[in-house]
């Protein structure tokens, strides 16, 4: 049986020094958010990158964030919008995005941002209310997981046809696949890898990638 190759700590770092491509902004926001107490709540640089690039191949205009603690993940991905591009960026913590402010002002695509400083259900619903549904181009889905049902259902509402939802933490550092795990956070991604796996409106790829990413796409 072949297996996927253990990524080690040397290895990880050979795949930053031969792939890994970050704007002054982006190192200089990790190497800040990783003093934190909460760092782990930031996704790796090599996620970051691989967002990026599916902005790009996707040719993307309009992105929502469901999700932004320090904003690296909001600057990957308003990078690689056109300048005429939106990332309606949601969260509920000012103390978190107010480290992210600077950074998207220094990169030079703070215009391209839309934060909104609410329970993103709320923003989201907005949103579908305002006319937008099937207007946006991808959505990155990395808050709390015991809505990421609600996150999903609405963000599909939200997506066109052909768009990309990609959720975080679908392994759940292996909890998932634990059946003596059971707590409300586990077993609300368990329940929605089932769902993801059967729903006929989707196609899907769980990838074993950082803490597990799945690819969505809205047929």
């Amino acid at each position: 049986m072949i297996k996927h190759i253990k990524v080690t700590d040397q290895l990880l770092e050979y795949v930053r020094r031969v792939s890994l491509r970050e704007s002054a902004q982006l190192a200089q926001l990790r190497e800040q958010t990783a003093l934190l107490e909460e760092r782990n709540m930031q996704i790796l640089p090599e996620q970051g990158q691989l967002m990026n690039v599916l902005v790009k191949l996707l040719n993307a205009s309009k992105i929502i964030e469901v999700g932004v603690f320090t904003g690296y993940s909001t600057l990957c991905m308003a990078e690689a919008l056109p300048s005429t591009g939106r990332l309606v960026a949601c969260d509920t913590s000012t103390q978190w995005t107010a480290i992210a402010k600077p950074y998207w002002e220094s990169a030079g695509v703070a215009d391209r941002i839309d934060l909104r400083i609410d329970e993103a259900l709320l923003t989201l619903d907005k949103l579908i209310e305002q006319g937008e549904s099937s207007t946006f181009d991808l959505v990155f889905i990395d808050a709390d997981k015991e809505n990421y049902e609600n996150y999903y259902e609405r963000s599909l509402t939200l997506l066109r046809t052909g768009g990309l939802i990609v959720f975080d933490n679908m392994l759940w550092s292996g909890y998932v696949a634990d059946d003596s795990i059971s707590d409300p956070e586990t077993d609300a991604l368990r329940e929605l890898n089932l769902k993801l796996h059967k729903d006929e409106r989707i196609d899907i790829s769980l990838l074993p990638f950082a803490d597990g990413l799945t690819l969505a796409r809205k047929r």
